[in-house]
């Protein structure tokens, strides 16, 4: 079956690839990103590289895979191993062979050449090995051939001319059967191959490469040359285990990945008020720093304790302890973890930085967040990893990993190691830069005591607090506090509590005093209203008084009147009364 290719050029959900050329998938992980989709379709691919460094498996799982996922046949020529051993060897890659042969969906088929048992006489060539091929390809209709090795086939030569000349009939040959091959040849001494002529006569050249350094090995991979395409010309690493080869996936190099909107908690109340109230941001990088004992892992721990209480699944890659050591250490601060192990949603996995190389390490993260699915990956500490490789190789093993989880959405929370004599406000790794969020841990000397303090140094999309924090490890848990700026600087531990302490004493003092004054205004006012109310009483007595006084004298006035009548009446005299009495307001007046 060819490849499926979708509207958008895209092969089986892989990066899509030239239009111009075909492309068989390989179905190893990560390989067929490097390559736009895979090894050129109906052509020949060369791949070499010096013994030990994975060839044979390389071709062997581009066989099963074709046979398995692309609906490909193929057949597989071998010159050194048998069929049983090549069957035994891959394996230990998760591939039944002697199913997909029992299936007639691969053929082995193993070529004896022992140079010892040739005898040249006259001119010979291939074509006993071309008929050979042929009929396999047809039994099967095989669309893909694998060939292993050159070298081996073409050990019963001795005539370089001839060698030469068969090489270029053999590429040849295959390209007319319309076949997907891959042949394995061994590198040469300064160059790709041993006959120097493979590699000009391939479509497609694939060099592995097996290096030790410092006692760690890597193996890398370089596509050197593909026809017709454009392809990734840097060395990637990969990595052969249980279940295959995988290059590491190219797609962790990309920026292309969401930024979330959505914030998560820290696990620590106080640092996501300091993180502009809600915490971190989903799928961002998180880097703690600071120097040894300054609580970078509990911090670690308290994040992933809160991830997992919110059903989520964290993997923790611990670099300097075991899983049982940071379960235990943790658990003294009243950090459960052993219970979110055992509920499956916390992952450890506990090595020393120095066991691998950084690319088997970052190929075995890859592989476990393809498998446990987290929503939160723990590094603790980064530093550590300096340890597997060089500076510069540790740190760009670290951007690919950063980028990698960033393009899944999966947020990265780091620890790294700082020692007292680096800048603080830098990382041996250079990842200051990389990093969305940046918590710098450190030591406050004061008063002849060390204390913790916690500051954001950096953290991008938010407005996020730039005071420091006093940062206290307790038996139920971490506690931010503030600190207080004296003459002296920053007030921490034994200092901060005697700052309290007096600021407490203070505050009984003034609040007694405004006690007393409130006391002492309320008597006043009770005083006050006391004589408001016997002035108020004055007052009313005072008007009434008023108004018998004018009753009495209104009542004088007109017994006056009265007795000017009866005594007029008694003298009968006739004049009339000279004026008329009024009264108004209690007084009298003539009109």
């Amino acid at each position: 079956m060819s490849q499926a290719v979708s509207a958008s050029g895209s092969i089986n959900g892989h990066a899509p690839h030239s239009k111009g050329l075909a492309k068989s998938p390989t179905g190893i992980a990560g390989l067929d990103e490097i390559t736009g989709g895979g090894v050129p379709q109906g052509r020949t691919t060369l791949v070499c590289g010096s013994a030990g460094c994975g060839k044979t498996l390389f071709a062997m799982e581009f066989l099963v895979r074709g046979a398995t996922q692309f609906g490909e046949p193929g057949v597989c020529m071998t010159f050194e191993e048998t069929g049983d051993d090549l069957t035994k060897n891959i394996r230990s890659l998760g591939f039944d062979l002697d199913d997909l042969v029992a299936a007639r969906k691969v053929m082995v088929d193993f070529v004896k050449v022992e140079r010892s048992e040739i005898d040249e006489a006259g001119e010979y060539n291939l074509d006993g090995l071309f008929i050979r091929l042929g009929l396999a390809i047809d039994a099967i209709g095989a669309k893909r051939v694998v060939l292993d090795t050159l070298e081996a086939l073409f050990s019963g030569f001795s005539n370089q001319s001839v060698l030469r000349s068969e090489l270029r009939r053999l590429f040849g040959w295959l390209k007319e059967k319309g076949v997907t091959a891959v042949i394995t040849g061994e590198r040469g001494d300064g160059q790709l191959t041993r006959q120097g002529l493979e590699e000009y006569v391939s479509d497609c050249v694939i060099l592995l490469d097996h290096r030790v350094n410092d006692q760690v090995s890597t193996r890398r991979l370089r596509i050197v040359k593909y026809r017709g395409t454009s392809h990734g010309t840097n060395e990637y690493p990969f990595l052969i285990d249980e279940e295959g080869i995988s290059v590491v996936p190219l797609s962790s190099l990309g920026m292309g990945g969401l930024a979330s909107e959505e914030r998560i908690s820290s696990g620590i109340p106080r640092l996501d008020e300091m993180l502009g109230g809600k915490g971190f941001f989903r799928g961002s990088s998180v880097l703690i720093s600071g120097t040894a004992g300054t609580g970078k892992s509990s911090l670690l721990a308290s994040a992933a304790v809160a991830s997992c209480e919110r059903g989520e699944r964290v993997l923790y890659f611990a670099l300097e302890e075991s899983e049982q050591q940071v379960c235990r250490n943790m658990a003294s601060i009243g950090l459960n973890l052993k219970k979110w192990v055992d509920n499956g949603l916390l992952k450890f996995h506990a090595t020393r930085p120095g066991l691998h190389g950084l690319e088997m390490h970052l190929a075995t993260m890859h592989k476990l967040v393809r498998t446990h699915q987290p929503a939160m990956v723990v590094v603790d500490p980064i530093s550590g990893l300096i340890g597997a490789g060089t500076r510069g190789e540790a740190a760009a093993m670290l951007v690919r990993l950063i980028d990698f989880l960033k393009a899944s959405e999966i947020t990265a929370i780091c620890s790294n190691l700082t020692s007292g004599d680096d800048v603080m406000e830098g990382t041996d790794l250079g990842l200051s830069s990389i990093v969305d969020t940046w918590i710098l841990l450190r030591d406050i000397e004061l008063a002849g005591e060390r204390n913790r303090g916690l500051y954001v140094l950096k953290s991008r999309g938010m407005a996020h607090s730039n005071q420091i924090r006093e940062f206290l490890l307790t038996s139920h848990g971490i506690d931010l506090l503030d600190v207080y700026v004296g003459q002296e600087g920053v007030l921490t531990g034994s200092m901060r509590l005697a700052q309290e302490a007096r600021e407490k004493a203070k505050a009984a003092v003034d609040r007694e005093e405004a006690e007393r004054l409130a006391r002492a205004r309320q008597r006043k006012k009770l005083a006050i209203e006391a004589q408001i109310a016997a002035l108020q009483l004055e007052l009313q007595h005072t008007s009434e008084d008023d108004q018998v006084l004018a009753a009495n004298e209104v009542a004088r006035v007109q017994g006056l009147a009265d007795d000017r009548k009866r005594m007029s009446a008694s003298r009968q005299a006739d004049a009339k009364p000279a004026a008329r009495v009024r009264k108004s307001s209690g007084k009298e007046r003539k009109s």
